[in-house]
């Protein structure tokens, strides 16, 4: 699988499930708590936030 479509694949699981996203590529990390807690907060600051670690 290239990196184009992974990266496309991270993206939508970051859209539907934020935290999953993020778990998957990083596990039980700093940033998978941050972005449960902002999922949690509001789901949209929560995609914002997954989407931004998934693609830096």
């Amino acid at each position: 699988m290239s990196d184009n479509t992974a990266t496309c694949i991270d993206i939508l699981i970051a859209i539907l499930l934020p935290p999953l996203g993020v778990f998957l590529k990083y596990g039980c990390k700093a940033e998978f708590w941050i972005c449960v807690l902002l999922t949690l907060c509001a789901y949209i600051p929560g995609i914002i936030f997954a989407i931004w670690v998934l693609t830096k």
